[in-house]
């Protein structure tokens, strides 16, 4: 059957990035705690066009999808984007994965099981060489270490979101970021609360009031000497209780 995607085209354009995106699709994840973990992802897989090809061929991507969903992984996704660049003569190769990571986490005080939900992605490119990122976006308690000054009943506190993304040298557990985000927060967030819980998490926030600027300068400082990590991207942002704006602060190192 005639191949037009292999025809040539005469506009000498060449295009960055073409591909498939929103693909759902089950995969299995490794997990520090429990080996392995199955979440669902949003998958997109793209390569570069030269300028004398009329389209690239969409359903190798899919192919090459198939053969490889059992193992997402770093050493995999390695290996996805060499079998994408060769399948479908790139080169260069893309893939990003979008999904919820779980991690069970025990109440403070009463122990009480539940399991937390982390919004992840995966970002992969295969050039002249390969680079990954991980991105992790964690939810956490800040206390206003302004308003705590200045009031002498209470202060003010919210939720807000930090979201950290590094570029991997080594291999680095999503667990291992996530840990760093809750850490650096006034108080990290469990689904499940008593009352007991509850009181913990309001004083401990209290008594560590955090600016989203001192967040995003103490992962910064952790991550600048992290061996496994090329480069990152850092950001914290409040979903502000008292004003109508929400915080935000940035911090980044290399090319993200």
């Amino acid at each position: 059957m005639k191949d037009i995607q292999s025809s040539k085209d005469t506009r000498n354009i060449k295009i960055d990035q073409v591909g498939i995106r929103g693909i759902r699709y089950p995969i299995t994840l490794l997990d520090k705690q429990n080996s392995t973990q199955h979440s669902i992802a949003s998958i997109n897989m793209y390569v570069s066009l030269p300028e004398s090809f009329k389209g690239t061929h969409m359903s190798r991507f899919l192919e090459i999808l198939n053969e490889s969903h059992h193992d997402i992984s770093h050493r995999k996704i390695k290996q996805m984007l060499k079998k994408i660049k060769n399948k479908l003569s790139a080169r260069q190769a893309y893939i990003e994965l979008f999904f919820p990571y779980f991690l069970e986490k025990s109440a403070p005080v009463s122990g009480r099981k539940s399991l937390m939900s982390y919004d992840c992605a995966i970002f992969a490119k295969s050039g002249s060489d390969t680079k990954i990122d991980i991105q992790v976006k964690v939810p956490v308690t800040t206390l206003c270490p302004c308003s705590k000054a200045i009031s002498e009943k209470g202060a003010h506190n919210q939720r807000g979101f930090v979201t950290i993304r590094v570029s991997l040298a080594k291999f680095v557990w999503i667990e291992d970021l996530i840990q760093l985000a809750e850490k650096s927060a006034s108080c990290q967030i469990w689904p499940l609360l008593k009352r007991p819980d509850e009181k913990y998490v309001t004083e401990t926030a209290y008594d560590n009031p955090m600016f989203v600027e001192d967040i995003v300068r103490d992962i910064a400082k952790s991550l600048a000497i992290d061996k496994r990590i090329d480069s990152f991207r850092v950001e914290a942002e409040n979903m502000e209780s008292v004003h109508t704006h929400n915080a935000y602060a940035l911090i980044k190192k290399g090319a993200l």
